[in-house]
């Protein structure tokens, strides 16, 4: 999850989550952090150096924010240790993707 409209020069990423099997059909609410991943799944750091999910918080005054949810298909699994950055699993991802889809989301306060 992305938030390209975050103060700095790339915005901000807010959760990394990688390896997810496919036939995964949910990932319920309280999985990040210390929650239940799906099994063989891969947490990442966020933009604050830090795995799990960092929630949305837009500052007061300001436009609301475009989260991008990205989901890749990819035709093998990632050979990365847990911890990476979005740009680590992305650049190990360029050559292995299938399909993908970006959900937008707004909010703002």
């Amino acid at each position: 999850m992305h938030d390209p409209d975050a103060p700095g020069p790339t915005g901000f990423t807010h959760w990394v989550l990688y390896n997810i099997p496919g036939g995964t059909t949910r990932i319920n609410a309280g999985a990040s952090p210390g929650g239940t991943l799906p099994s063989g799944a891969a947490e990442g750091n966020n933009g604050s150096g830090k795995p799990g999910y960092t929630g949305m918080c837009p500052p007061k005054g300001t436009a609301a924010h475009h989260y991008h949810f990205r989901l890749y298909a990819l035709d093998a699994e990632l050979q990365l240790p847990a911890g990476q950055t979005g740009d680590q699993v992305e650049d190990a991802m360029a050559d292995h993707i299938l399909s993908q889809t970006d959900l937008v989301g707004i909010f703002g306060r």
